[in-house]
């Protein structure tokens, strides 16, 4: 027998020595009442007893139960980790009578089998209506469904024998109670190796129910139904002498701490609580004014919370939410808790709406008696206050209306559901109508909704009737007015009619329309339909179409209708159309359209598409293809009739202008790759009603026939580069250099270039050509006369604008002249004719202003280099000369105009860049030369400014010296300001830098004023008569003097030169003696010289053939001339000296000017005898450069 053992005892050792893991031996002893079972699920894994001499003895099976209070030796035999292998569980028992339990303590034998997954489980019993409380000794619990971390997880169930599910718990909470009752179970699953406490719970006994306190308003009235199907529970209400119990259904009133008493272990489980409280509201407030709810009270029930709110008539009732969101009947809430709002509609029907929490809906208007119910289920949370009430008179919606005539309003109501009527009021008689209100020709009608939002329930038709007259209609343009019910869903219709004999015409500028499928919506919200009245057939929609579109016009014959459908929210944005009265027909309607350029298919259905087309009738489409392109027809849906005339069918016939139509059927073959414009037109036949009639989809698809226009330009022989843009925004228009695509074409003077222009409108291209004129050498430059050249011809569109850019060295400046004698600046009020107009600037980029010819302007000066751009708008007047641009010596200012006032209208003069600000740190003057006899009244109109360094000045001078007529800048106060010249004056402005955004502007208004005062003029010319007399006796004198002393000798000092007699040797005889001053003949080319050259200007250069005072010999020194000092540079100099900037400096001679060799007789000029051409008074002018009296005017000539 021993070596039987010992032989077992071998075996196992083998057998464990070749399995992966150790086997596990142990002796356990469960406790007294303790079923222990050992477990495992693993096939290979075993558990044996083993008993014996030595062990030698075991017995090994999947399982194992051990009996209380006997030890037993266990071997744990597993190829897997025991730990993980194995399952025990411990089985205990918990009898209770009605008022103790035995054990009184739950102890946990924590020993046993520490190594394995244990479950603890202990099972009560328990007489009926008796509840078991287990009282947690150490650590609350806290109810938690997933695995506690600790590794130690309870759970419970009141009853093993119910369909409840187990609640679970792990430590830390505060959960200090398990209520239970007969046949409840309490588990605790332990982790491999994980510490139990040895004692958890205290068992306890009583009679079973649960005890509350609840408060119920005076207003409310709870009532607590048991649910069929649940356990038996009493509740009762134990304030009284002896409990008010009832099995099934119990009605609590207002009440102060009520004391309840349920006879169950969970009546959450068995009891519904439904709560009704009433709140009353007049039209001004609610009482309560908000429905509040205890969140405590009956904690845990399925509540049904119900609210009655009852207000008067007229009486708008707002209940505010936390936010709610409409739900549908099958839509359940997130959290549960339903709202349901009814209220009572004016025809006596109940509207109920259904919400659940986190939406938009914050507040509800509603009138007459409304119920609120909030369904909360057992876990459901719900805040103190649910929602709050306000009352308020019924605001409802009113308007005022009044139309033009043939105008009628239909009110109709489209939610038939909503508490709303119209209630219009027209000669102080009040009508009122729940469903539809028709308004004709209202005047100052008043319209009343009795809801808040009546746009939500009403739609509006605005119809007017259009007549026609044989040559007009009335209501052209046709418009939508917007006036109408401007929130509202708005369906505009004209009722158009005309004679028997006559088409209306229909006409859709600018966008046009589109056609879109009958029933349809237009994505900006216009819908469009255009139906007609036949004789012979119901009504015909000629088509449904939106904003955006080639369908330009429709024609129709007698009577139809345009409707215009317009949605609430959406803002009345619609084309006007136009109306007029065409010609008679025999086609039912015409169709205009006018397809895109480019690559397109486009759509087109018949009339009631998809309904029949009318018998008898036809429609007719007239198609405007862009050149250049192709198209195609084809019928992609269509169903045929049945023709009830033998022979009969439907035709289908194509038309182009100057051919003959082109018939075809449905089935025939269409139009392909075609080019031109062509008519469209479907006959119908007289059909078989029984049968489905004509309907045809098709669409019409247009491309490119890519025929571009091609143009080589060459510019090797033009001092001209051309530069080509597209500026429109057609992506189909295509321009290329040498086949390259651009946005922009640039071709350079001197350069040749193969251009090609596909598919590209004149108007979206823009061909500016520009000139540069550069004057390296200012004494070398002649002048240049600005015309714009001829481009080349194969360019296919027009010049849009000419630029000639002008260089000159710093020391010149650039000299601007009309052709015609005088320039005009382009003002407000006179502007200029486009085309002959000129834009001048300078080089940097600002700008001096426009010009034309003929005004005050002789002549134009820029001290700077600048642009001069021309924009020609007609080709033959472009050729003509605009300006002369000639090169003369540096000015100081920047611009220098030269000016002749009108006589006959104010001369307006405006600073540079006008109506916007001067260039900073610039200067420009004016020089104007006033007419003889003329004084000039000048007014300013500046803009103030201030200055951020050096000033701005305002200063006018007379040109003949004097003191200032009028010097101001920017410190003086700088608005208005008049003066006025009694003779020709100069006028400079200056700008500084100005601070920040602030600008410069002068506006100087001169007005012509003759002089009346003639006694001066009289007395003038009394002394000039008495002068030349006493000149004349004195001359005389003197003649007879000399002759007298002719043979004295005489000399006479030259200031260069000797001293000479001239009686000396080398003078034989005296001028009376000889014949020197005798001429044989004159030669009229040297006297008058000077009259057969083109320039008259003799202030640069010496005269030919006429008077040079006699400087003599030039070897001695001359005689210093002691000259003024010169002003300090830098310094501010508000004008310039003629001298400095137009003559050269000049002698100032005390001298008479009729004295003077420097003038010449007027009278004289342009004759080559020197005859008078006029008998009037001599007038004088300059020849030298002496001074001129103040009485008398520049002269054109001096220029």
């Amino acid at each position: 027998m021993g070596f039987c053992g010992a032989c077992a005892l071998l075996a196992l050792l083998f057998v464990s020595s070749v399995d992966s893991s150790e086997p596990f031996q142990t002796t356990v002893k469960p406790n007294k009442g303790s079923e222990v079972a050992v477990s495992s699920q693993l096939p290979d894994c075993t558990v044996c007893t083993v008993s014996g001499v030595n062990d030698a003895q075991s017995s090994c099976q999947p399982s194992l139960k051990l009996e209380p209070e006997k030890e037993v030796k266990l071997l744990f035999k597993c190829p897997q980790p025991v730990e993980q292998s194995y399952n025990v569980t411990i089985t205990s028992l918990i009898e209770c009578t009605k008022d103790a339990c035995s054990p009184a303590t739950v102890e946990v034998q924590s020993s046993l089998l520490s190594k394995f997954s244990r479950t603890f489980t202990w099972k009560l019993k328990a007489p009926e209506k008796t509840l078991v409380s287990l009282k947690v000794l150490r650590t609350g619990l806290t109810k938690a469904p997933h695995p506690c971390s600790d590794g130690r997880q309870y759970s419970a169930v009141t009853s093993e024998t119910s369909k409840e599910v187990l609640t679970r718990y792990c430590e830390g909470g505060s959960e200090t109670q398990l209520d239970l009752s007969d046949q409840g179970v309490v588990t605790l699953e332990a982790k491999p190796n994980t510490q139990v406490e040895s004692v958890l719970f205290q068992a306890l006994a009583a009679p079973m129910k649960r005890v509350m306190t609840v408060t119920i308003g005076p207003a409310s009235t709870v009532v607590l139904t048991r649910d069929p199907g649940k356990e038996e529970c009493d509740v009762c209400v134990t304030s009284g002498a002896s409990p008010d119990c009832h099995a099934t259904e119990k009605t609590l009133k207002g009440a102060e701490k009520l004391p309840l008493e349920f006879r169950c272990l969970k009546p959450e489980d068995v009891f519904t609580v439904k709560m009704t409280t009433n709140i009353g509201c007049t039209q001004t407030s609610c009482s309560p004014a908000s429905a509040e709810m205890d969140p405590d009270l009956f904690k845990g029930f399925r509540r049904t919370l119900t609210w009655d709110v009852t207000v008067p008539d007229r009486t708008v009732l707002t209940l505010g939410f936390p936010g709610l969101k409409e739900k549908s009947a099958s839509e359940n809430c997130e959290d549960g808790i339903q709202y349901t709002v009814s209220t009572m509609r004016i025809d006596g029907q109940m509207r109920t709406s259904s919400y659940c929490k986190d939406g938009t809906a914050s507040q509800l208007e509603l009138f007459g008696k409304t119920t609120v119910t909030v369904d909360v289920p057992k876990e459901g949370e719900l805040d103190r206050t649910v929602f709050s009430s306000t009352a308020a008179p019924s605001r409802g919606r009113s308007l005022f209306v009044t139309s033009d005539p043939n105008t009628n309003l239909i009110i109709t109501k489209v939610d038939k559901e909503a508490d709303c009527q119209i209630c219009v009021t027209e000669a102080s008689k009040q009508t009122c109508k729940p469903q539809m209100y028709r308004l004709k020709n209202p005047r100052n009608a008043s319209v009343d909704f009795t809801c808040p939002q009546p746009q939500k329930v009403f739609m509006v038709e605005i119809n007017k009737e259009i007549v026609c007259t044989q040559t007009s209609c009335s209501g052209n343009p046709v418009q939508a007015d917007n006036g109408f019910f401007p929130n509202y869903n708005r369906t505009f219709t004209w009722d158009i009619k005309v004679g028997t004999t006559q088409t209306f015409h229909l006409d859709f500028p600018g966008p046009g329309l589109r056609q879109i499928p009958n029933g349809g919506m237009c994505p900006d919200g216009h819908t469009y339909s255009v139906i007609l009245y036949l004789h012979r057939a119901a009504p015909a929609t000629i088509g449904t179409f939106c904003k955006g579109g080639p369908v330009t016009s429709v024609l129709g014959q007698y009577k139809g209708r345009v409707t215009l459908t317009v949605p609430s929210d959406v803002n009345l944005d619609p084309p006007d159309f136009q109306l007029k009265v065409g010609p008679y027909s025999e086609v039912t309607a015409i169709v205009r359209v006018k397809l895109p350029r480019g690559v397109s298919d486009t759509e087109f259905i018949t009339p009631n598409y998809p309904k029949d087309f009318p018998d008898d009738e036809q429609i007719l489409w007239d198609f405007s293809v862009p050149e250049m392109h192709n198209y195609s027809v084809q019928f992609s849906e269509h169903s045929a009739p049945e023709c009830l005339e033998e022979g009969a069918a439907v035709e289908v016939e194509y038309q182009k202008e100057g051919k003959n139509p082109t018939r075809t059927a449905l089935t025939g073959p269409q139009p392909q790759h075609q080019q031109g414009g062509f008519n469209l037109t479907v006959k119908n036949c007289k059909t078989n009603l029984t049968l489905p009639g004509l309907s045809l989809r098709y669409s019409v698809s247009v491309m490119r026939s890519g025929h571009p226009v091609l143009c080589t330009l060459d510019l090797t022989k033009q001092e001209v580069s051309v530069q080509i843009e597209k500026v429109g925004s057609d992506p189909l228009c295509e321009i290329r250099k040498d086949s390259k695509e651009e946005k922009t074409i640039h071709v350079a003077k001197g350069e040749t270039a193969k251009l090609s222009f596909l598919d590209c409108p004149n108007e979206d291209l823009r061909l500016t050509a520009t000139e540069l004129i550069a004057c390296p050498n200012a004494l070398l430059c002649a002048p240049t006369l600005l015309s714009v050249p001829t481009l080349d011809p194969c360019l296919p569109m027009p010049l849009h604008s000419f630029s000639w850019f002008f260089t000159i060295p710093h020391e010149a400046t650039l000299d601007l002249v009309s052709p015609t004698g005088s320039l005009r600046q382009s003002l407000s009020g006179q502007e200029c004719d486009l085309s002959s107009v000129v834009g001048v600037g300078e080089k940097d980029g600002f700008f001096i202003g426009n010009f034309c010819s003929n005004g005050e302007i002789q002549k134009l000066q820029v001290h700077s280099n600048i642009s001069i751009t021309a924009t020609p708008q007609d080709v033959k007047r472009s050729k003509e000369p605009l300006l002369n641009v000639s090169v003369s010596p540096e000015i100081k200012e920047s611009i220098i105009y030269r000016i002749s006032p009108n006589l006959t209208s104010p001369t307006i003069l405006v600073t540079p860049n006008w109506p916007t600000g001067m260039k900073p740190h610039s200067s420009v003057s004016w020089i104007v030369d006033l007419p003889w006899m003329h004084h000039a009244h000048i007014k300013f109109a500046i803009s103030g400014l201030k200055c951020e360094n050096s000033h701005t000045r305002i200063n006018v001078k007379h040109q003949e010296g004097g003191s200032d007529l009028l010097d101001i800048n920017e410190s003086e106060k700088m608005s208005t300001e008049n003066t006025t010249a009694r003779q020709s004056f100069y006028l400079n402005v200056t700008n500084c830098q100005p601070e920040g955004r602030d600008q410069f502007i002068v506006k100087a208004t001169i007005v012509l004023e003759r002089k009346t005062n003639l006694l001066p003029i009289l007395l003038g010319l009394v002394g000039a008569v008495l002068l030349l007399l006493l000149i004349l006796v004195v001359v005389c004198v003197v003649l007879r003097k000399k002759k007298s002393k002719m043979n004295s000798q005489s000399s006479i000092y030259m200031g260069k030169g000797n001293i000479f007699r001239p009686n000396d040797g080398h003078f034989v005889k005296t001028r009376a003696d000889n014949d020197s001053h005798v001429y044989d003949y004159i030669d009229d080319s040297m006297v008058y010289g000077h009259l057969l050259t083109d320039n008259e200007n003799i202030s640069n250069g010496m005269q030919v053939d006429s008077y040079q005072t006699f400087t003599g010999p030039t070897d001695n020194t001359l005689p210093v001339i002691k000259e003024p000092d010169p002003e300090p540079k830098g310094q501010y100099q508000s004008f310039l000296s003629p001298s400095d900037t137009f003559l050269p400096p000049r002698p100032r001679t005390p001298i008479g000017r009729q004295d003077s060799l420097g003038f010449q007789d007027r009278r004289m000029m342009d004759n080559e005898l020197y005859t008078f051409k006029s008998t009037g008074d001599m007038n004088t002018i300059r020849l030298s450069g002496a001074d001129m009296e103040p009485q008398l005017p520049i002269m054109d000539e001096s220029l």
